[in-house]
């Protein structure tokens, strides 16, 4: 008996569906698989990115710690200028504070190789109070150390609590537009007893001593309190003044340093305020005799020393690593 010719064994058709589906098939694995490499490529990259940042961080944090501990006056072996910066608003509970700044001053003057002490100064001002902390214990370390100089450096602004400190130094010095001076005191607000009487309300205050409430801003100004307020001020300008003066000696040019204004580097100059217009590389290198600056700075918090220490290594590394893995564009 003949053989059918359209039996499934000899049908074309069948065998061109199957060679498609396999073509599908196949194209499909190969589409799974191409987007699966890359997929395990960008999971490496990133692997590798966060693997690189970690260790970064570590050797950072690492070498942070061996340079903090590097600031004990033993391990440091060869002729420095020590550096104390006064930064930021001085206050008790801000970075620069007087505790944290002592300690500091402490650690620069111990050091044995410290050839002198530089305060970099970069301050609006703050707190009398911590300012007289850290001005005493400056006079007090001058006298034990009597070899080593001390050179206030003031940046963009060394003003108010700031010059009160540098005033213990043995010179200060300056750049052409640094504003320094504000030696005054100053208390201001607002009273709002005015206010309260028109919109009807009635300010209700009990106090046991009738100045326990003084300044209170909803209740109207009384001349005794005022007075009084001004009697604290004057007292207060009276004690700058004298620091000054104990500081600077007969260096000072005018009694108009004393009004509470505002002068730039080389204003400053020409009435006293300070000896000259020079820059930390200057002073560290020409009047200590020691180039290399270590910043003595070891209660620092320590997330901020990383920052200030690495931030700019990983930077770098980081744009090192995106060059690397980022395939050349060609025409």
């Amino acid at each position: 008996m003949a053989q059918d010719p359209w039996t499934e064994s000899s049908d074309p058709l069948p065998r061109a569906q199957g060679d498609r589906e396999s073509e599908r098939l196949w194209s499909t694995l190969e589409r799974v698989l191409t987007e699966s490499t890359r997929e395990q490529r960008r999971a490496r990259r990133w692997g590798i990115f966060f693997k690189t940042l970690t260790l970064g961080y570590l050797i950072g944090v690492t070498v942070l710690l061996v340079q903090s501990d590097s600031v004990a006056p033993e391990l440091i072996a060869t002729p420095h200028t020590a550096v104390v910066p006064i930064d930021g608003l001085i206050a008790a509970d801000e970075a620069t504070n007087a505790h944290d700044v002592i300690l500091n001053l402490e650690e620069a003057f111990a050091a044995p190789t410290a050839r002198g002490v530089m305060l970099e100064i970069n301050s609006p001002g703050g707190s009398p109070v911590q300012s007289e902390y850290v001005y005493r214990a400056l006079m007090r370390l001058k006298a034990a150390y009597p070899s080593k100089p001390v050179h206030a450096v003031i940046g963009d602004i060394g003003a108010s609590g700031a010059y009160y400190i540098a005033a213990a130094a043995d010179s200060i010095h300056a750049a052409p537009a640094s504003i320094v001076g504000s030696i005054g005191v100053v208390s201001s607000g607002f009273g709002f007893a005015g206010l309260l009487e028109k919109l009807g309300v009635d300010r209700r205050v009990i106090t046991a001593g009738e100045s326990k409430a003084m300044l209170d801003p909803f209740l109207p100004e009384s001349a005794d309190d005022r007075a009084h307020l001004q009697t604290l001020l004057d007292q207060t300008h009276a004690q700058f003044i004298a620091r000054v003066r104990e500081g600077r000696g007969d260096r000072l040019l005018s009694d108009a340093v004393f009004d509470g204004r505002i002068w730039n580097g080389e204003t400053a100059l020409a009435l006293g305020l300070v000896d000259s217009l020079a820059g930390p590389d200057e002073v560290a290198r020409d009047l200590i005799g020691a180039a290399e600056r270590v910043y003595y700075v070891t209660d620092e918090p320590l997330w901020q020393q990383v920052t200030r220490q690495i931030g700019v290594g990983v930077s770098v590394g980081l744009r090192q690593w995106l060059r690397a893995i980022t395939p050349p564009i060609t025409p």
